[in-house]
This record gives structure tokens, C-alpha cells and sequence, in this order.
């Protein structure tokens, strides 16, 4: 964001996209797809009753190999990654000294190494972070693979006819697959709510990948717009929306991605940046928490409006950090962060929408539930 159109990079499938009809927006530095042809609406509908196809090239992948990978990591972020087993994925966070967010990302153990997902907007100063702090680690960026997500009811039948061990594959598990198209590095994740896959693949056969799934009848390919609405409906945080180097993990509502084993009294507790705010608010609480949202009426409350605890309230308690509408829930949603005081479900708030103060209520995420494979 904010760079000139000619500093845009595009990723490998930028022609595929153009022939498919996407209309191409600047996101996290790269010109991407937000929707095609189908519109917003129906590709988000589309992947919720058979299969979307999305362009995640822009995500930046990363391989770590040392003597212990695993206790390596475990220096910059809170997450258990000993515990983490071969073949098996996991949702992590790296915090900074005073216990914010500097991203959030996907670690993977593939035996002799560790593989990670980081977004594209923090790629770059994320792969600084870790060659600061993980001398002992050989870091490697993979910069000749795209990243595919499927995601979808469909999205198992349409991979395994081209893949047909991926079947097989419980959510978050993680193979290296040989295929027609190359060595596949698959995970049956997302980040949509819904059963499906990412899979990194050589660029030199990633628009052949991506046409073979097309070519089935249940794929639609869909843009960054109906990603958004779906990880919404999910109750899934965007970062840089949702979380950022300011808000804590308890703060966002994470506390279910950080494992006892690094909690106060776990055999591991602590020795991650920001330790020692991130475990006194597993304690005792953090001031402020990120919540669901479900306006009242038709009109979205987008990022940036002020919460309020009634209609004539001075002060702000909050403010919306997504919104939009839910084509799925089939009204509008929002998330953003409280005063821990009017955080509970069910409390009535009022949202600032151009002057005028519109009732919303504090509602329990994801809005839809999600249907991962376990």
C-alpha cells in the first residue's frame, strides 16, 4: 500500500488473473485480483457451496534449517513449536518487546526443517527479524513458488482428482506431495472458515496448476475482496486491520494460539519479546479486547468507526477494526476492540457512522461456524 502503480510487484499468475477478467488493485505492495467477473457476492457464496481459488503468491514462504529449528524459534514467538509435530502445521504470532503484534504467521514442521508462512506486507521486515535474532538458523526465502489456497466443500474432490493422496490430509496437516506439476507443499488450511488448502508450487508450473483447477467444474477463481468477507465471517483478523505491534495476544483474543507449555507455570513459560506483559494479562486480564460486532440494520460499520457505551456518551470506549457484510450471515459484521467493561456478548453499543450513533451488539465469533476437516 501507498507505493506508485509502476513500484507494484505482480506475482506470477498476473496474466492469468488479466484473462480472467479481475479487476487488479494495489494490496501489501502487489497488484492483485480483488474479484472477477463473478462479483464480490457470488465468488464469497461461490466458495462457501463449492470451491474458490485464490492467489496468495504475495505471501512470503521461508524455510528454517539449523541444529534445532524448533527451539530456535521459540525465542520470537509464544507459540509451543517442540511440541509441534512432524507433518502437523500451527497458527503463530511474533510479538515485540513491549508484548504487540509484529505479525502473524503459519509454522510448519516437515522433519528436518520448519517452513513458514508470513504475510506479504511484513515479509520483509519479518525475514529481518529472524536473521537478527535466529543466528544459529539457516534462513532461506523461497522466492520461485506461487501459493495457492483452495478453499471450499469442494475443494477435496477438485484436489485430490489431480492429487489424490491430499484426501486423505486432516485440517492442518502438512505433506510434500510429487505431482504433474512438480513437488507440492501442501496444508490443508486457509484462512476462510472453510475446509480446504494452500499448496506451494514451482512458479514455472503454478499457471498450469491453477488452470487445472479452474477447469473443474466446481472451482471459481475468487478475488482478495470475498477473502475478506469469508476470514470476517470466520472471525478470522486480518493484521494490520485487527492486530497490529500495538494490541497483545490477550488483547486479540488469541489466547487459544499460545500453549500452556509457554504459560506462567509450563515447562517453557516465558523467553519470548514481550513475556512479560503477554503472561500478566494471561494473569489477570487485559484492559481492552477484541470483539464481534452485529450491527443493527442494513449499513456495515467499516474499520475506523468510534464505539460508544449509549446513544449520547462523550468519550468512545472502542472502535471497529473490520466490517463488512456477511453474504453468508446475510446481514452486516464488524470486529474491533472494547473496553474490557463492555466486552461481554450481548451488550449494546453504539457505533459513530458519519455523525449519527447506530446500535450494534457485542456477539460471539465466528459469526458462521467453520468446517474444517479434523
Amino acid at each position: 500500500m501507498g507505493a506508485s502503480h509502476d513500484d507494484l510487484k505482480r506475482t506470477g499468475l498476473y496474466d492469468l488473473h488479466l484473462e480472467l477478467g479481475a479487476k487488479m488493485v494495489p494490496f501489501a505492495g502487489y497488484e492483485m485480483p480483488v474479484q472477477y467477473p463473478l462479483g464480490v457476492m457470488k465468488e464469497h457464496l461461490h466458495t462457501r457451496d463449492a470451491a474458490g481459488l485464490f492467489d496468495v503468491s504475495h505471501m512470503g514462504q521461508v524455510i528454517l534449517r539449523g541444529e534445532s529449528p524448533a527451539k530456535s524459534l521459540e525465542r520470537i514467538v509464544p507459540q509451543s513449536v517442540e511440541s509441534l509435530a512432524e507433518g502437523r502445521q500451527r497458527y503463530g504470532l511474533f510479538t515485540n518487546d513491549d508484548g504487540g503484534i509484529l505479525d502473524d504467521l503459519m509454522i510448519a514442521n516437515r522433519g528436518d526443517h520448519l517452513f513458514l508462512v508470513v504475510n506479504a506486507a511484513c515479509k520483509d521486515t519479518d525475514i529481518a527479524h529472524m536473521r537478527a535474532h535466529l543466528t544459529d538458523c539457516e534462513i532461506d526465502v523461497i522466492d520461485d513458488r506461487a501459493l495457492l489456497a483452495l478453499q471450499g466443500p469442494a475443494a477435496e474432490a477438485a484436489l485430490s482428482s489431480l492429487v489424490p493422496s491430499a484426501a486423505a490430509m486432516k485440517f492442518m496437516d502438512v505433506a510434500i506431495i510429487d505431482s504433474e506439476f512438480g513437488e507440492l507443499w501442501i496444508s490443508r488450511s486457509g484462512y476462510t472458515g472453510e475446509d480446504g488448502y494452500e499448496v506451494s508450487v514451482p512458479e514455472a508450473n503454478a499457471e498450469a496448476f491453477a488452470r487445472a483447477l479452474i477447469a473443474i467444474d466446481t472451482v471459481e477463481p475468487i478475488g482478495l475482496g470475498a477473502r475478506d468477507s469469508l476470514r470476517l465471517e470466520a472471525g478470522l483478523c486480518l493484521y494490520g486491520n485487527d492486530i497490529d505491534t500495538t494490541t497483545s495476544p490477550v488483547e486479540g483474543a488469541l489466547e487459544w494460539a499460545v500453549q500452556k507449555v509457554r504459560k506462567t507455570g509450563g515447562e517453557r513459560a516465558g523467553g519470548f519479546p514481550g513475556a512479560d506483559r503477554i503472561l500478566a494479562e494471561f494473569e489477570n486480564g487485559a484492559n481492552r479486547r477484541r470483539v464481534g460486532l452485529l450491527p443493527e440494520g442494513r449499513a456495515p460499520m467499516r474499520a475506523g468507526t468510534e464505539l460508544y457505551a449509549s446513544e449520547d456518551a462523550e468519550a468512545p470506549i472502542g472502535h471497529v477494526t473490520s466490517g463488512a457484510f456477511g453474504p453468508s450471515i446475510e446481514r452486516p459484521m464488524s470486529m474491533g476492540y472494547v473496553s474490557i467493561d463492555h466486552a461481554e456478548t450481548g451488550t449494546r453499543l453504539f457505533g459513530d457512522v458519519r455523525g449519527k450513533r447506530l446500535p450494534v451488539t457485542v456477539a460471539d465469533m465466528p459469526f458462521r461456524p467453520a468446517t474444517y476437516k479434523r
